[in-house]
């Protein structure tokens, strides 16, 4: 009887192989894949550049003027940014001795491209300046009370000469004007004649 038992597993085991073997593969078949993506490639994030702040100009280390008139060396010079007007007429060998000098700023700081007259003693006119130099400002008409010489001074309502010398002497004693009614503080200089040139006079 045990033979039998025996005997017969032989044979149903041969039948069982193929039977797993079906069962593997139907699985295998039928079983979901899930699908494997490809990786994203990895891109680094742009950063945005930031903008060169613009350049700023040059500032001249030096200027070129002109002086005419009543100096030793008239001519043209080369001086530092920051100098005054008391340094180019040294340059220029200083002051003759008619020279008015009443009729100028020597404190006065001077510009590129500036060309200043110095009249002599008496003179009633002054070789015709920039506006700028002369102390009218561009396309305004106004008069610049902080450079104008005796000239440019004299040309306001009821400036003469005197007045003129007064206001040039105020400002070297008393440094530059900030208000243009300051001008009532100079000498001879009244609110009737302030009235008369409020409209024609700017300080800067």
């Amino acid at each position: 009887m045990a033979l039998k038992i025996q005997d017969l597993l032989q044979r149903t085991g041969w039948l069982l192989i193929p039977s797993a073997a079906v069962l593997v593969l139907a699985f295998t078949v039928f079983s979901p894949n899930e699908p494997v993506l490809p990786a994203e490639p990895f891109v680094a994030a742009e950063q945005n550049p930031q903008p060169e702040p613009p350049a700023e100009p040059p500032v001249p280390e030096t200027v070129m003027i002109e002086l005419k008139g009543r100096v030793t060396h008239p001519g043209v010079y080369e001086l530092p940014a920051d100098a005054r007007l008391q340094d180019a007429i040294r340059l220029a060998g200083g002051l003759l001795p008619d020279a008015e000098s009443r009729a100028i700023n020597l404190a006065m700081k001077v510009k590129d491209e500036l060309s200043l007259y110095i009249p002599a003693v008496g003179e009633e006119a002054a070789m015709p300046l920039p506006a700028e130099a002369a102390g009218t400002m561009p396309g305004e008409g106004l008069v610049n009370i902080n450079t104008a010489d005796e000239a440019a001074l004299m040309e306001l309502p009821g400036i003469g000469p005197s007045k003129a010398a007064a206001i040039i002497a105020y400002r070297e004693e008393s440094g530059p004007f900030s208000d243009p009614e300051q001008l009532k503080e100079v000498p001879g200089i009244g609110d009737k004649t302030f009235e008369q040139l409020a409209a024609s006079v700017t300080v800067h």
